[in-house]
This record gives C-alpha cells, structure tokens and sequence, in this order.
C-alpha cells in the first residue's frame, strides 16, 4: 500500500504528503485530511523559501533575530522597526536606502531583510554594486542585457550593497541607471551606501544623470541613517587588547 500512496503522490505532485504522512497525528477523518493538507501546504512553502534563497545569492547568512540594533541607527519618524521588518515597504514597492559610515551594520540589516522576503514568498536578488555593473556591462558586450534584464521583471525585491564604494565608467554608471530607473515603482530596492546622496557625483560623474537617479529613489524612500564608528573596527580592536 505504502509504494501505491507514493506512486499517487508522486502523480499528483504531493511530494511532502509523501514523505511521512505515517506520523501525521489525529483523532477524525476530517483533522487527518486537514493535517495532511497542512503538511502540503508548509512543505511547499519552505521548499519555495529555500529555492528563493539560492537565487538571491546572499553573500552570507544574515538574519533579523540576530541583528544589533544599536543607538547609532536612526530610522525616518513615519517608520518603526516592527513595520520595516514586516516588509511592507515590499508590498506597497517603496525603497530602503541605508547610509553611513563602514562596518556599522546596513549590510547585515539589507541581508536580513531580503532572506525574510524570500521566506515570505517574494523574489529576492542581492548584488554587490560593483559585480552588478560587471554582469551588465558582460551582458551587453555578449548581446545578452535583454534577456539579463527580462530575469529581473519578475524580481519583488533587488538589494544593491555598496553603493559608492567603487567608481565605474560611464558605460557602467548609465547601465546601472537604466536598471534603477525600470524597478521605480515596480519593485523595491534596498540600497546600501557609505556616502551622502551629494557626493554620488563620485560614482555616476554625469551629475545629470545622478540627480536623475537619485530623484527616482528617494521618491519612494525611507531613508534609515548610520553613524558612529564601525563594528568590526572596533572588534580588530578588542582582539589587540
């Protein structure tokens, strides 16, 4: 009987019934074909969790329950923690702009925030700034950027860390407009940053256009604030003590 159900399941693609539907607990008919579904139901979702996860190719494993959140961080009147980390920024396609020094802690919450989005169902993908102008600037040189960009339509939420800490041509800085400029309004973005929005000059040299870009992400913003010095600075430290 037991290879009949597998085979059923299997069928109907029900492969977490499957795999121990033995030990469901209950007491009626009605609460085992309750349980059942339940189980249905949470495995698909975690097996989705984790397929997002993967494809937003976090840079390493950061989440909520851990984060510090210290004196330095300042978050914008209108937004409470509770709020941001509820995601709703995600469903109403707002943006996340985190700015401060070094080693203060945005990368970690940007991390965080987008591996919870993919346990909640959302497409995630996390770039470095810098690698993100690569893969464009390797997609247009290869004929490939519609395509780069299609994969991206489908995306609720891209994390751009780093903004600013390397410079990149004017190939690079209008490549990475053009993508900016298309998630306005019809996804997130979380953008991590070590300078002020006067001195992205440094990065797009076209002032023009940063004005541009900078008009488009503050549209929808909450802009949360760094300061104080850096963690891991101040670990190294201790450490030499």
């Amino acid at each position: 009987m037991k290879e009949t159900i597998d085979q059923l399941c299997k069928q109907l693609r029900l492969a977490h019934i499957a795999d121990g539907f033995e030990d469901v607990p209950f007491t009626t008919p009605d609460e085992f074909v309750h349980q059942l579904l339940l189980k249905e139901r949470d495995g698909r979702e975690q097996a989705r969790a984790a397929r997002n996860i993967k494809k937003a190719r976090f840079l390493d494993y950061k989440v909520l329950e851990n984060y510090e959140w210290h004196k330095d961080i300042s978050l914008p009147h209108h937004l409470s923690k509770e709020e941001l980390m509820n995601l709703d920024f995600i469903k109403r396609k707002e943006n996340v702009i985190l700015v401060g020094s070094p080693g203060t802690g945005k990368t970690h919450l940007a991390s965080a925030l987008g591996r919870r989005a993919c346990e909640r169902g959302f497409e995630v993908r996390f770039y470095r700034v810098s690698h993100l102008v690569e893969e464009l600037e390797s997609a247009l040189a290869n004929g490939r950027l519609t395509s780069f960009r299609k994969k991206l339509e489908k995306v609720d939420l891209i994390i751009l860390d780093e903004m600013g800490y390397l410079p990149f041509g004017k190939d690079g800085a209008e490549l990475l407009f053009q993508i900016i400029s298309e998630c306005y309004e019809q996804k997130s973005l979380i953008i991590t940053s070590n300078l002020e929005f006067s001195q992205w000059n440094r990065v797009f040299s076209d002032s023009r256009l940063t004005a541009a870009l900078v008009d488009r992400l503050i549209h929808h913003a909450h802009i949360i604030s760094y300061t104080g010095s850096s963690f891991r600075l101040a670990n190294a430290l201790s450490k030499k003590l």
